[in-house]
C-alpha cells in the first residue's frame, strides 16, 4: 500500500491561495513559536537559531505572514514598485517570493500625512514583498523577544493593550505602603521647546 504525504511547500512552485489549509497553516507556525520560546528558556541559542530557521523557511510561515500584510489596513497602499497583492494570485506569487537567498529590499516611499498641529509627519511606506519578509522575520524574532522582555512592560506587545497597563498601575498603587504621588512629565517634549 502506498501512502502520499503532502509536506509543507509547494514542490510544484504553484500555490493555491484558497487551498491552504489556515488553521493547519497557523497551528504549525505556533508550534514552531512555542519551541523556540522554550528553547530561549532553556538557554539553548543554537536550538533557537536552527528553529527559527526552520519557520522562516517553512510555507505556513510564508503564508501567515502574506496573510497578515494583504488583510491589514495598509494592504492598499503600494512602495515605490506600485504593486499591490490584491488578488489570490499575487498573494500566492507573494508566497513563492519570500526567499532570503538574494533578497535585496527596496527602498521605502515617503508619505507626509498631517498631523494634529498642522505640521507634516513623514511615512516611509515599504513594498509589499518587503513587509511581508518583515512580519515573516518577525513570527521568528517575537518568542524571543516576548520570553525575555520586562513583565510589566505594554507598550508595542502583542495582546496586551492600556488596559493591562491600568491594572498593574492599580494593583501596585492601591496598598497602603504604595507611593502618595504619581508624576507624569515629557522630559524630551520639554527640552524640544528650550534654546
Amino acid at each position: 500500500m502506498t501512502v502520499r504525504v503532502t509536506t509543507g511547500a509547494a514542490s510544484s512552485g504553484e500555490v493555491d491561495w484558497h487551498g491552504i489549509d489556515w488553521a493547519k497553516a497557523h497551528q504549525t507556525t505556533r508550534r514552531l513559536q512555542v519551541r523556540i520560546a522554550k528553547a530561549v528558556r532553556e538557554g539553548r541559542w543554537g536550538k533557537v537559531k536552527s528553529l527559527q530557521w526552520l519557520l522562516t523557511r517553512s510555507f505556513s510561515g510564508k503564508a501567515i505572514a502574506v496573510k497578515r500584510v494583504t488583510e491589514n489596513q495598509g494592504k492598499k497602499t503600494s512602495g515605490v514598485d506600485g504593486e499591490i497583492w490584491d488578488t489570490p494570485e499575487k498573494r500566492a506569487r507573494g508566497v513563492l517570493s519570500l526567499n532570503r537567498l538574494g533578497y535585496q529590499p527596496q527602498p521605502l516611499r515617503r508619505v507626509f500625512i498631517p498631523k494634529a498641529n498642522g505640521k507634516l509627519r513623514p511615512l516611509g511606506i515599504p513594498t509589499m514583498r518587503d513587509r511581508a519578509m518583515q512580519a515573516l522575520y518577525l513570527l521568528a524574532l517575537e518568542p524571543i523577544s516576548e520570553s525575555t522582555a520586562d513583565p510589566n512592560s505594554y507598550g508595542f506587545r502583542p495582546e496586551r493593550a492600556s488596559r493591562d497597563a491600568a491594572e498593574q498601575c492599580y494593583k501596585a498603587l492601591r496598598q497602603r505602603v504604595s507611593a502618595q504621588w504619581v508624576l507624569d512629565a515629557d522630559i524630551s517634549g520639554c527640552l524640544d521647546r528650550l534654546s
